[in-house]
């Protein structure tokens, strides 16, 4: 996958907006509404802060069904998505959690997404849920039959989660990107905000061959520049919201320190990966 056709830069910085509860969900308030205006809200504070792509979560309905979500969940993400759009002229994608990836790519396919976040692609995983079974063959037969490009982007051992057996990170990522065709993985910690180590994202990014490898949780401004040496692009939530705290909205001052952090650590990246090659040349 080319990432800067995707993104219009070699290393994308993906903010997430979480929604407030939806219809159905154990806490709908009812409004859809205020779930709009907040939306809204954060989708602009995260593009006038720099950040080249959005990703939409029902974050807040949880717990989660671990299939397929309700009508009205997939019906309300439709609007609040396009009223997204209205607003802000990046890529969006989708993530229906908690791995209702069939309706993700509905919705995407729909309202003229660039890509999806898919929890568990491949596998078995043991989550608050239950055992969640990954539906690739589904998720890629549904994906020709709406004759739609929207990219797959899948989690590998994901945050929340333990596998069934023992299946280490080399196999795991070869498996969801040859087995499962995924267009890019997501490497995260153990829980939301958790950071990924740096030793497991340069195992990922070997084990990847080229497909992009992106990390999926704790990001921060004070780590970024560490991860970033050994990853794709970066998608990135609870260090942008005012103090920290994923309840809160999003901050425009974090996301732009994030965002010169982000690039700094471009640079840096590249100005190592030119002093290499002028050592292999001489």
């Amino acid at each position: 996958m080319d990432l800067y056709q995707l993104f219009k830069t070699q290393t994308p910085i993906i903010g997430v907006v979480h929604l407030l509860p939806l219809p159905t969900s154990p806490r709908w308030g009812g409004n859809l509404k205020a779930v709009i205006d907040r939306a809204e809200q954060e989708a602009v504070a995260l593009a006038s802060g720099g950040v080249n792509s959005i990703i939409v979560e029902n974050f807040f309905d949880a717990p989660f069904t671990k299939n397929l979500v309700d009508a009205a969940v997939v019906s309300a993400m439709t609007v609040v998505v396009q009223r997204i759009q209205n607003l802000v002229t990046l890529p969006i994608g989708l993530n229906v959690l908690r791995n209702d990836a069939l309706s993700a790519m509905a919705i995407a396919s729909v309202v003229k997404a660039q890509f999806i976040r898919v929890n568990v692609l491949t596998g078995v995983m043991a989550t608050d849920q239950g055992l969640i079974e990954g539906q690739a063959h589904e998720l890629l037969r549904y994906r020709r039959e709406l004759g739609s490009d929207v990219k797959i982007f899948a989690d590998v051992l994901v945050k929340h989660a333990h596998p069934l057996g023992n299946v280490n990170l080399t196999t795991a990522v070869q498996d969801t990107i040859e087995r499962g065709l995924a267009d890019a993985v997501i490497l995260s910690g153990w829980a939301t905000g958790s950071p990924t180590s740096l030793a497991d994202l340069e195992l990922a990014t070997v084990a990847a061959k080229g497909t992009p490898v992106f990390i999926g949780s704790g990001a921060s401004w004070e780590n970024i520049g560490t991860l970033m040496q050994s990853a794709s692009g970066v998608i990135v939530s609870s260090s942008l919201k005012r103090h920290g705290q994923r309840e809160q909205t999003i901050d425009p001052i974090r996301v732009a320190s994030f965002v010169e952090a982000v690039h700094r650590s471009y640079l840096s990246k590249s100005d190592t990966k030119s002093h290499k090659e002028v050592k292999v040349h001489f």
